[in-house]
Formats: C-alpha cells, sequence, structure tokens
C-alpha cells in the first residue's frame, strides 16, 4: 500500500527497528532530541510540530518559559534531530487589528496547504480555543482567525481540500484540564467560518477511556486517512496519555473505518513517565517518505521533552485494520 501524496522525504530522520522488536513504533534511540532546557530561559519544550523545508526541516515549538508561560517558538533544522530554535516567541502579524491578541499559544501542529504553511494551536482567548496563521518563510508569520469559539484544543487541519471544503479536526473541551472529550470535524470554504460540524469519534475503554484529540496531521492512503491519536487514561495515579491509530474515509473523513483497541505507543521509558506531567506520550507531527513508507513521529514526552519514533505505513494500516474495534 502506497500514500497518494506525492511528497517524499529521502533525508528524514530514520532508526532501523532494533533487532527483537516486534512493535509496531518503535522509539529512537537517542531520545530525547530536544532538552527542556535548550533555550536559556525553557523550562520544557514539547508537543511541537514539524515539517520538510527546503533542504532540511522546519518547525513550530511549544516552549514553556522559567515564568511558566506558554508560548511557540519558530525552529529549524538540517537533519530533523538536532534543532536551533528561535529564543523568542512568535510574533505573529495581525492583518486584522479587530483580532484580538493571543494570551498564551501551545501544541502547534504545521501543515503544507495549497501554498503555504498553516498552523493551529491551541490559542487563549477568554479560554482555550484554536488559532489560524500562516508562514511562507517560518520568519514572518501572519495570524489570520481564531476558527472556533472557546473552549476548543486539538485543532488538526487536513493538507487538502475534501469535496471542495478545507477540514479540520478539533476536540471541543472546557476551561480546565478538560475530564472528557470526542473529536469532531468543522468544514470551511474559506478557512475563516467554519460549520457543518460532523461528530467522528468518542473515547472507548482502556487506554482511551477518558478523552481523546487528533495528533499530527492526517497521512492520505489509498486505505483512507491515517490518523494517530491521542487517548487518555484516567488511573489511581491520575490521567495517563498514550496513542494510537484510525483510518477515516477519504471523502467523508468522519466516517471512522478501523480504530486500534491497542495503544501504538505509551508512556514507558523514563522521559515519558517523568516530568513536569508525569506519564504522557502526545503525538504532533509525522513525516512520511512515499518512496520508502517510511513514518517519523515527533511527539512530547510527560509535557516536558521532545521524542521521536518510527514505523512503516504498510505496518501501521495493517494493524490499525487487524486490531480495530470500531
Amino acid at each position: 500500500m502506497t500514500s497518494t501524496s506525492n511528497l517524499t522525504q529521502p533525508n528524514m530522520p530514520w532508526e532501523e527497528q532494533p533487532t527483537g522488536n516486534k512493535d509496531v513504533i518503535w522509539r529512537y534511540s537517542e531520545n530525547p532530541i530536544i532538552p527542556r532546557d535548550l533555550l536559556p530561559n525553557s523550562n520544557s519544550i514539547f508537543n511541537s510540530a514539524v515539517v520538510p523545508y527546503q533542504d532540511g526541516f522546519a518547525g513550530v515549538f511549544r516552549c514553556d518559559s522559567r515564568t511558566r508561560e506558554m508560548a511557540v517558538h519558530a525552529g529549524r533544522s538540517t537533519d530533523g534531530i538536532n534543532w536551533q530554535l528561535d529564543p523568542n516567541p512568535i510574533e505573529w502579524i495581525y492583518d486584522n487589528a479587530e483580532v484580538p491578541a493571543s494570551e498564551y499559544a501551545y501544541d502547534p501542529r504545521v501543515v503544507w496547504l495549497e501554498d503555504r504553511y498553516y498552523i493551529t494551536w491551541c490559542n487563549g482567548m477568554h479560554g482555550p480555543t484554536i488559532g489560524l496563521g500562516y508562514t511562507f518563510d517560518f520568519k514572518e508569520f501572519h495570524f489570520v482567525e481564531n476558527a472556533l469559539l472557546p473552549y476548543n484544543r486539538n485543532g488538526v487541519l487536513f493538507p487538502r481540500k475534501i469535496n471542495g471544503k478545507y477540514l479540520m479536526l478539533s476536540r471541543p473541551s472546557d476551561r480546565g484540564h478538560t475530564p472528557f472529550g470526542d473529536i469532531f470535524i468543522s468544514q470551511s470554504t474559506n478557512l475563516i467560518h467554519w460549520g457543518e460540524h460532523r461528530f467522528v469519534m468518542a473515547p472507548s475503554g482502556g487506554w482511551q477511556n477518558t478523552k481523546i484529540g487528533a495528533g499530527p496531521v492526517p497521512i492520505e492512503t489509498a486505505e483512507g486517512w491515517l490518523l494517530f491519536y491521542h487517548g487518555v487514561l484516567t488511573s489511581c495515579n491520575g490521567y495517563v496519555y498514550s496513542f494510537g491509530s484510525a483510518i477515516l474515509d477519504l471523502e467523508k473523513p468522519w466516517i471512522v473505518r478501523y480504530r486500534t483497541a491497542p495503544y501504538l505507543l505509551s508512556p514507558q521509558t523514563l522521559y515519558e513517565c517523568v516530568g513536569d506531567v508525569p506519564n504522557v506520550v502526545f503525538p504532533c507531527a509525522t513525516l512520511h517518505d512515499v518512496e520508502t513508507g517510511r513514518i517519523a513521529i515527533y511527539y512530547g514526552g510527560a509535557d516536558t521533552v521532545t521524542a521521536l519514533a518510527f514505523t512503516h505505513l504498510d505496518e501501521v494500516l495493517k494493524y490499525t485494520k487487524k486490531h480495530s474495534e470500531v
């Protein structure tokens, strides 16, 4: 099975599966790739988005400062592993003076859509909502609008129009550490006005019994849209964030064709279990090479550091279908 995308990423990060490892997804042996203190004033750097750019890679990174303010910073890399981040947060250019300034920003996603890179993130506007902006060069960033009313998180754009409309996944929530959450799709003809909301899926049992949220930008395949998503278990010791995968219908992606009953990755290493928020793996970005089927997954560990994992498209599709409960 091959992706219908025309992107190739021969220079993307990759490490072969360790001998004897039978998991569908395996961790990079040198994790975490971004420590919490990469910047002079950073408390933590995690839940960040990466895309191919020119001869290397660029991205938007969640950096919580030592005053514990949440902001997003631009970054560049030649190999997708070693990163140089702008020490200053992104300063958005507001094309519409009536758009309220951002109160905080966290958990970005980035997607190449038509002719530019669009960024979505959890934006502070009287509570968390989905901010939408764009850049051409990862130097100058334009704020478009807040896509949805508070309260909402995990806004993820699809990488192309579907039936003439832009589509965005999100997870309606509340003001606080949301103890619930389903994934929905919203549709737009202009990236400003969003409607035609459709339910996608809700929490189920076990590792995803409390809330779920879309992760990286969906990957288009002949089987459907491959979506990695996080799920939260409420344990006797608090929340545990793992992630799994689903395959959504190509033309009506609010229809879930397959969905993993077991998780694909759960917090098990020190950098995933120990940090500001223990027991978290939180995927926000993928790189995918259509020639080899390789996928690199960027994820946050314990809300503190950024880590990397790998899989093959064919294998994750096969696993998702074989172990599906819809």
